[in-house]
């Protein structure tokens, strides 16, 4: 498929609720066809990895096509300074963690990784530590000790931030939890205690991190468990 039967297919593929749906979560861009994530994961398996068109889709500034380019993008490909342009056309902070996901597997991850966990522009500081998450979940190289700096960080600054960071920090606390230092992160999030972030007009709720990283953990056990059993 090229870009101009990418843009009618997803035209094709939007609704009036769709939209009402995404602005409902917070999405600010004007161009918007409200296409599920149902049919854009749909589109990501038929189109599969397609650099050059991934960078035409996000020049476009639709919401529905910036979500599909961070789908089809190669991570191997995927330059700073494409991920430097791409970070300041977000409006949206489901198109940011989708962003966030596509640079956390490439080879400079933790240098915006750490740039951006500083900014104090809320998308920025998100996409930082969404990148965090994602990192950690895939087995990325990132210290015990990183994670410590991290967990203080986060600690001291999180009732300070942003809304949409502030939901991505609590978010990161969870997968230091259940990937690295499960009792710090635990200590560390009772500290902290509740994370207010306003969803919008949505039944979304913020996850409480100690009952998250516990119940995400007996779930990896459970896991380790049945394929324990598989093999024997």
């Amino acid at each position: 498929m090229d870009y101009n039967e990418v843009m009618k297919t997803l035209e094709s593929m939007g609704t009036a609720q769709g939209v009402k749906i995404y602005k409902q979560h917070g999405a600010k861009n004007k161009l918007i066809y409200g296409v599920s994530f149902a049919n854009l994961n749909k589109l990501k398996k038929k189109i599969k990895t397609h650099h050059a068109l991934a960078l035409k889709l996000w020049e476009s500034s639709n919401l529905d096509a910036q979500i599909l380019a961070t789908m089809i993008a190669d991570p191997q490909q995927f330059s700073i300074q494409d991920a430097q342009q791409w970070i300041k056309s977000v409006q949206f902070h489901a198109s940011g963690s989708y962003l966030a996901g596509l640079i956390s597997k490439t080879s400079f991850f933790k240098k915006l990784m750490d740039r951006w966990m500083t900014s104090k522009k809320e998308y920025y500081k998100q996409c930082g530590y969404n990148i965090l998450t994602d990192a950690l979940k895939n087995g990325r190289d990132i210290s015990d000790k990183e994670c410590r700096k991290y967990l203080d960080t986060i600690e001291n600054e999180i009732h300070q931030s942003e809304n949409r960071a502030r939901y991505a920090m609590n978010n990161s606390v969870i997968a230091i939890g259940v990937y690295k230092l499960e009792k710090e992160a635990l200590l560390c999030a009772k500290r902290i205690g509740k994370v207010n972030v306003d969803h919008g007009k949505t039944s979304c709720k913020t996850p409480n991190a100690i009952d998250y990283i516990k119940k995400s953990l007996e779930k990896l056990k459970e896991k380790s468990t049945m394929a324990k059993a598989k093999t024997t």
